[in-house]
């Protein structure tokens, strides 16, 4: 199985539990409109979107792996900067749902998962970085993430951790 499909299997079994464990599942999606006027030419990370024509509404590459679909009772919020907090209504939803504790996965680690952490942190949640639910181009990045990094501000677990961990 690819890495990647692995990777969003993992985060669909922890998915699953915690929306059976009365948690509130919340996914973070990037996606941009017709034209891209969320993008400007001086942000080096969405102009490349921008110029090869992805992510825009209606897009395919905009789509959730179909083994993430959200499931009724399930929160999807959209973004178009790096953190999921940035411009988006995320912490607004956590707060009005009485929710300290993030259990963060995501794919290219070293960008989104790491902006939404600090973010996290500076709004003073609790995170824990499930690590088999995170996934990045660089294998040493994501190493040096796990290992040095996210455990400044974050608990770092793996999938079968935290099922073990929740009731």
């Amino acid at each position: 199985m690819p890495l990647i499909r692995r990777r969003s299997w993992l985060a669909s079994r922890l998915a699953v539990t915690a929306r059976n464990s009365g948690a509130m599942v919340i996914y973070v999606v990037v996606g941009f409109q017709l034209g891209y006027p969320e993008v400007s030419r001086q942000n080096s990370v969405f102009s490349s979107l921008k110029v090869a024509g992805v992510l825009a509404t209606g897009d395919p590459t905009a789509e959730i792996y179909p083994e993430l679909t959200p499931q009724p009772g399930d929160v999807v919020v959209t973004k178009q900067r790096v953190s999921a907090f940035t411009g988006t209504n995320l912490d607004m939803i956590l707060r009005s749902n009485n929710i300290d504790t993030l259990l963060l996965t995501g794919i290219l680690t070293q960008g989104v998962v790491l902006s939404t952490l600090r973010h996290a942190s500076d709004l003073d949640y609790r995170a824990v970085v499930v690590a088999d639910g995170c996934s990045d181009n660089d294998p040493e990045v994501q190493r040096v993430l796990m290992e040095k990094i996210f455990p400044f501000q974050a608990r770092v677990a793996t999938v079968e951790e935290i099922i073990g961990a929740l009731p």
